[in-house]
């Protein structure tokens, strides 16, 4: 193995406070750092940095930890181009848009789906993003559930069974017995390719009772829950998270001071995971950040990168909206997007740039990370580093 020094850099953040100034986000200025394969060997002020094999210059630029995309539904086929125009024309959104999703995912190849997987994980990936989840959810049968997280376990560690996105339309007139077979059969044969257990708790999907038999069936096979939480509505959700000690509850759009209260209590257990695309992509109200953030609770930023509710792969979007409409500072929309992200995961080895880290990083065009709020739109990401290596 070789080591790489980045020196030169402007702004470093390290998003660990013993390491810089003492901030949340460990800011270091005149900074540099040390790759040695895939780890981060060393961080510091560009004076003192140690030699190495190679070295780049970063030339007065920001490096950033890589984003941390702890939401995302990237195995699926087709788009669903006409519901965005219509609903840009009207109409509001709901989940049974969801089902157009599932024919055309069932109708693909193995071989198209892996594709589009890999051209969004691209996409992501030249907008910094260096660990990404992703979830099933739009196969609904046992054998298309299976395949979709056999496809995505190739591609990343961080997979999501998702068997109860929505009722599956071959059990439209049978809720139960869908449930019986996402907990049964489905789950058994999916369970051996995922980390996570999922679901959309909400109207139109599942309620809080076929959600927590749900939740707790994944964790008796040892996935890890999380939970599609209060999008739509008012609901169950978010308490039903926190109790079974989900990892996070996503989407976090319609809370109750007690969901306030509970989240912030869980604040080392649960992360509340904000995903603005939704938002943007539906007209929707936009999550309360900063009454999380006030609260105490844990705040990850995400995509929910979908053919539906959230079009957008990029973080660098998410973090300007989180700025501009959710009351996050720039600083915080950072940190949730990549601390935020590597906590809602159950990470140590990410989201942060520090020694013993994984050398995921990414190198901004720009002075400092608050231009990424800043130049909404502005393709600043110019080099990434994923596991050590420069990805894009």
């Amino acid at each position: 193995m070789t080591t790489t020094l980045i020196t030169n850099i402007g702004s470093l953040v390290t998003n660990d406070p013993a390491l810089g100034d003492g901030s949340p986000l460990g800011l270091i200025e005149n900074a540099a750092l040390v790759i040695d394969g895939d780890t981060i060997a060393w961080v510091g002020e560009a004076a003192a940095a140690p030699a190495a094999d190679t070295v780049f210059d970063a030339n007065g630029r920001a490096v950033i930890p890589g984003f941390v995309d702890s939401h995302s539904h990237l195995v699926f086929a087709g788009d669903r181009t006409a519901e965005f125009n219509a609903r840009m024309s009207g109409r509001s959104y709901s989940a049974g848009g969801i089902r157009t999703t599932v024919a055309a995912t069932r109708a693909a190849s193995d071989e198209a789906l892996e594709a589009n997987l890999l051209r969004h994980l691209d996409e992501a990936r030249r907008q910094g993003t260096t660990t990404f989840e992703t979830k099933s959810g739009y196969g609904l049968t046992v054998a298309d559930e299976a395949r979709a997280l056999r496809i995505a376990a190739a591609h990343t560690e961080e997979v999501t069974y998702l068997g109860a996105h929505i009722v599956s339309p071959d059990y439209a007139d049978d809720p139960a017995g869908y449930v019986d077979l996402v907990t049964g059969e489905m789950l058994a044969a999916c369970a051996p390719y995922a980390r996570w257990v999922d679901v959309f708790c909400e109207k139109g999907a599942f309620d809080g009772d076929q959600a927590r038999a749900i939740l707790t069936a994944g964790a008796a096979a040892g996935l890890i829950p999380r939970v599609h939480a209060n999008q739509l509505s008012y609901g169950p959700g978010v308490q039903l998270a926190v109790e079974l000690e989900a990892a996070s509850a996503d989407h976090c759009t319609h809370l109750t001071d007690a969901d306030v209260d509970a989240l912030a209590q869980a604040s080392a257990t649960t992360v509340a995971t904000l995903l603005p695309g939704a938002e943007f992509s539906t007209r929707a109200q936009w999550p309360d950040a900063r009454r999380l953030l006030d609260a105490g609770a844990t705040v990850a930023l995400s995509t929910d990168c979908n053919p539906g509710s959230s079009y957008t792969s990029s973080m660098p979007f998410c973090i300007a909206l989180a700025v501009r409409d959710m009351g996050m500072t720039p600083d915080e929309a950072l940190w949730s997007a990549t601390a935020g992200g590597a906590a809602a995961l159950r990470r140590t080895d990410i989201g942060r740039i520090r020694p013993g880290a994984r050398a995921d990083l990414a190198l901004l065009d720009a002075p400092s990370h608050v231009h990424l709020a800043y130049r909404p739109g502005v393709p600043l990401v110019t080099a990434v580093w994923q596991r050590g290596v420069r990805a894009a």
